[in-house]
């Protein structure tokens, strides 16, 4: 039997081309269409942000639905009104926030629409001095949504401790299409395509740069070993306010011609087959979806111990953990991968399993739809049964 779409609102405040929620966010829309649900993306954007330019291709490659909001600061009453008409407009069932305003935008606008209110705690993994607000706003709102989505578990005790009831707190790994970073090049001819010495251990990294993902360690990291005469080179893709900063220190060590910063990458696909193993030297996360990308694109990772990635990474089986915050222990575990082929090896294929088997951006979105099928009081088809 066939069952009239229902509209699902994705909300979300960024700037640029966004962050690591975008690639679930976007990517959502063409697995819940065949699920009977109809998924728009309202973000709320500063007017004028040349950057969300490269947020709308990303949209349109992945066939999502991608509604522009202008929003001109805390106090601009045009943003919840344009909210509104969106919802009136495409009669939206369901209202997914995905930060702290618009946790507070879909309280305010139930009170004028009816809808669900569902939410995804993502994790505000980089410290500001609005960070306490952010805090103080998810304390209030979030025990008022009716599910909570939480992305690794230390997130998800934190709302159990704003006062989440626990049957709605519900924890949702990050995923990611895995076939989308199927192997096309050999690590030898990719380096090569991007001038790297195939015989030269690489070293990737990805974020947005800042202080909480700590690549300021991770440089002084590569320091060390190549000062022990490794042949070594680190590519860091990404942009942030941090740039300078970390040029400034590439600078000062001398290793210009061995670190580069990458800047913004549209597709980081190339950069993860070029690269012998990838490093996330994170001191804050949630579960961050470039390290869930690195090992579906077969790279073995070295990864510091925070929030979800244990559950992700086994150390010594599918990667290997350090302790957050010392450089020194990064430098003995990048150390113990570049010198030993048989283990990075070893380290991928069991990555590449655990991503396939346990993280696969088709088992999440079955979990999603089978919360919205709760919520809306629809029942979950079962798999239709295989004949031989």
């Amino acid at each position: 039997m066939n069952l009239d779409p229902i509209v699902v609102l994705d909300a979300r405040v960024v700037t640029g081309a966004g962050g690591g929620p975008e690639k679930t966010i976007l990517n959502s829309p063409r697995f819940l269409k065949p699920a009977g649900y109809e998924m728009l993306c309202a973000y709320m954007r500063p007017p004028g942000d040349l950057g969300f330019e490269r947020l709308i291709q990303r949209a349109e490659t992945l066939g999502a639905t991608l509604l522009p909001v202008d929003d001109r600061g805390p106090f601009d009453r045009k943003v919840i009104k344009f909210l509104l008409e969106i919802c009136i407009k495409n009669d939206v069932k369901i209202w997914h926030a995905h930060d702290y305003k618009s946790n507070v935008f879909g309280l305010l606008l139930q009170r004028r629409w009816p809808m669900r209110l569902v939410t995804t705690v993502h994790g505000w993994v980089e410290r500001t001095w609005r960070t306490p607000i952010y805090y103080a706003t998810d304390r209030i709102t979030l025990p008022r949504y009716e599910r909570v989505l939480c992305v690794s578990e230390d997130l998800r005790n934190r709302c159990l401790k704003f006062g989440v009831p626990e049957e709605r707190c519900l924890l949702v790994d990050n995923a990611i299409d895995a076939t989308q970073y199927d192997r096309t090049l050999t690590v030898d001819d990719a380096k090569r395509a991007i001038g790297v010495p195939p015989n030269r251990i690489l070293i990737g990294a990805a974020g947005r740069l800042s202080d909480e993902k700590g690549f300021g360690l991770l440089i002084r990291a590569i320091d060390r070993l190549l000062a022990k005469g490794m042949d070594l080179e680190l590519h860091i893709a990404g942009e942030g306010r941090r740039c300078s900063d970390l040029h400034e220190l590439i600078h000062q060590l001398g290793r210009s011609d061995r670190v580069r910063l990458l800047g913004y990458q549209s597709d980081l696909i190339p950069f993860y087959q070029a690269l012998d193993l990838f490093v996330l030297s994170s001191l804050r996360e949630g579960l961050p979806n470039v390290l869930l990308e690195a090992m579906a694109s077969g790279v073995p990772v070295v990864s510091t111990r925070v929030a979800g990635i244990p559950r992700l990474v086994n150390d010594g089986r599918s990667g290997l953990l350090v302790e957050s915050g010392s450089s020194e222990s990064l430098a003995s575990s990048i150390a113990r991968l570049a010198t030993d082929p048989d283990l990075r090896q070893a380290l991928a294929r069991e990555g590449l399993d655990v991503i396939r088997n346990h993280f696969s951006f088709e088992t999440r979105m079955a979990r999603i739809r089978s919360i919205y099928d709760d919520l809306m009081d629809r029942a979950t088809p079962r798999p239709e049964p295989t004949t031989s």
